[in-house]
């Protein structure tokens, strides 16, 4: 059975890691005080990562030496960071898409607004930026079937 650390723990570190960016989210901070949330956030994140890490190390250990609990993991270290690697590349090149179509759509539409010859150029622009999520989903997959 589960301890309620083991529960507990897991909602605080996301609650930690979302609430640099509430008053962003409401639209209510500068630009650079959005900048020093963000850059909060993904040190928290890569914070909580690395205490996940080393308690994983330091907690198999332990759960190896009770017996009952040792019968319910599953899988390797390396197993789990290739699913965290996975998740990684999805989600970034995800992000990294969604910034390129943000910044493409809006010129392709006013190029195709002022000439209607525009509109092949313009859309292989904004597939091009697309194209970089469906690359990190490919490399994900990749690495989840090298994994499992």
């Amino acid at each position: 059975m589960l301890q309620i650390i083991e529960l507990l723990l897991p909602l605080l570190l996301i609650v930690l890691i979302s609430l640099p960016l509430v008053n962003v989210f409401r639209g209510k901070t500068s630009a650079k005080s959005a900048k020093l949330r963000m850059v909060t956030h993904i040190a928290l994140f890569f914070l909580i990562l690395a205490g996940a890490l080393v308690y994983n190390i330091n907690g198999a250990t332990v759960l190896a030496a009770e017996g009952e609990s040792a019968d319910l993991m599953s899988g390797t270290l390396a197993q789990g960071l290739g699913f965290i690697a996975a998740a990684l590349a999805t989600g970034m090149s995800a992000l990294g898409a969604g910034i390129a179509v943000a910044a493409a759509a809006p010129a392709a539409i006013g190029a195709f607004s002022e000439n209607d010859k525009n509109f092949g150029k313009s859309l292989i622009f904004v597939a091009l930026g697309e194209g970089v999520a469906i690359y990190g989903l490919i490399i994900s997959i990749l690495i989840i079937m090298i994994k499992l």
